[in-house]
């Protein structure tokens, strides 16, 4: 039987956040844009990733709020923990957002939808199923799989990936997790606080990536709730007994129910055949320039595929990239030193721009950093949420980077980000004015601060007002 063939603008693979906001726009714009999806619409977001793992994370902090209630007033009371409940909300979530990103949402909006996984055949055509498609311009945007890493007995076990999480409906009565990044330490604070016990095992250091005063005041909390976290514990081997899992490290043996595997991910490239497009590759996935062009100039690659941040939002970012260069041929490039990030433990902890170290390796002593404790914030006091700071790194009154560890820190990194984007000054942040009493006032005075020496401790400031006093009427 001969392959139909058919010829679109803008072909788009994969449609997870990033594939799914370039479809959306290209075709709203006016273009002709045909979309491949070989497993689920939404991708890895909205049916494995960060959808599924706030719906559970906010089941933990529920019952973790009726553990500890008497601070305001409430009895303290044990909560009736019912794991596959809590999945079921999992679900009902998931099927509540699914419609908007749907195969028939998309067809409304006149994007060609075809269920296959594509692969490559030439420089302009892709081959899905049995439908030949050739395009003008063509996104690349599969994004990735959890990465399984090649640990001595680990194919011989069953466990657990933020994939076929989602699928047990038995609470772990001892879970163990290998990796103490994000993911791993979001689903450890949630299934602690649904009842599981728990055990990170990380190689290095937990929460590595993040600046280690905040991540220190995160897992200080964690281990609080009887988190046990073991750090440079590389996993050796990993065998099965009895129905118990058990890992080796160097620092000893751990031994649980469950074990949830959790050391990052690979970008999903093996079904693509790139080296029939002349696409080249890196050790994290697609290379790409800095507007996002593959070595084939007629193919972006976008999101988790294109091999740096691995963020629903960055998906997203790099869709307007991409739309503004493929639809009006415009140069556009991407940056990397607005991106926020957060992790959704309890504190969170979030980021944008430098750490501290890497601000005082690229700026030496010009480097100012400040510090704002929650404990000065009147509303989190009120809600009893004063464990935290924000951090501020700044270069000539304008922050290069921030850090947050603290209550809704994954909020209030947005203001964060927006100043980092657009060059604004701390002077700027400092003049806003924030209703009284919230948490976002901890922004504005956390720049405040860094005026305050310079105000208040400024002896020339002190004499100027003094002689100013003296001659006014």
């Amino acid at each position: 039987m001969a392959a139909k063939t058919l010829k679109t603008d803008l072909l788009v693979i994969g449609a997870g956040s990033g594939g799914l906001s370039v479809a959306a726009g290209a075709a709203q714009m006016g273009a002709d844009v045909t979309l491949l999806e070989g497993h689920e619409m939404g991708g890895d977001c909205l049916n494995y990733g960060c959808v599924p793992s706030k719906a559970l994370i906010a089941s933990g902090k529920v019952a973790e709020g009726m553990r500890h209630a008497a601070p305001y007033g409430i009895a303290d009371a044990m909560p009736q923990v019912d794991y596959a409940a809590a999945k079921d909300h999992v679900a009902d979530v998931i099927a509540t957002i699914a419609p908007i990103d749907s195969q028939e949402r998309f067809e409304g909006l006149g994007v060609r939808v075809i269920r296959e996984y594509g692969a490559f055949v030439s420089e302009t055509e892709v081959m899905a199923g049995e439908t030949r498609i050739t395009a003008r311009r063509i996104v690349i945007a599969t994004g990735s799989s959890p990465f399984v890493p090649p640990i001595p007995g680990l194919a011989e076990v069953p466990y657990l990936t933020n994939e076929t999480l989602w699928q047990l409906r038995e609470r772990p009565e001892h879970l163990l997790i290998i990796g103490g990044g994000p993911i791993g330490m979001e689903m450890a604070q949630a299934h602690r606080r649904l009842g599981s016990r728990v055990t990170v095992i990380e190689g290095a250091k937990a929460l590595g990536k993040d600046d280690p005063e905040c991540a220190a005041v995160v897992l200080d909390a964690l281990r609080g709730e009887g988190i046990e976290i073991v750090e440079g514990a590389q996993a050796a081997s990993v065998r099965e007994s009895e129905g118990q899992i058990t890992v080796e490290t160097p620092k000893g043996a751990f031994t649980g129910s469950h074990l949830l595997v959790a050391v990052g991910r690979r970008a999903n490239t093996d079904r693509l055949n790139l080296k029939a497009a002349g696409i080249e590759t890196t050790r994290t996935g697609v290379k790409v320039d800095a507007s996002l062009r593959t070595s084939n100039r007629r193919v972006y690659a976008i999101g988790d595929v294109a091999g740096g941040l691995q963020f629903t939002h960055v998906a997203g970012y790099h869709a307007g990239i991409v739309i503004r260069s493929a639809l009006f041929g415009l140069p556009a490039k991407a940056k990397t030193d607005h991106i926020p990030w957060a992790t959704y433990t309890q504190p969170e902890l979030a980021q944008v721009g430098l750490t501290e170290e890497q601000a005082r390796q690229a700026h030496g002593d010009k480097l100012e950093v400040v510090r704002f404790p929650y404990t000065h914030n009147d509303r989190a006091i009120a809600e009893r949420k004063t464990l935290g700071l924000i951090k501020l790194m700044v270069l000539k009154g304008r922050p290069v980077g921030v850090s947050i560890a603290g209550h809704q820190a994954g909020e209030l990194i947005n203001l964060w980000s927006l100043v980092i984007a657009n060059g604004l000054k701390l002077s700027q942040v400092s003049g806003m004015v924030s209703p009284y009493p919230t948490i976002g006032e901890l922004n504005k005075r956390a720049a405040g601060a860094y005026f305050t020496p310079r105000l208040f401790e400024n002896e020339t400031v002190k004499t100027v007002v003094r002689l100013v006093q003296r001659w006014l009427p």
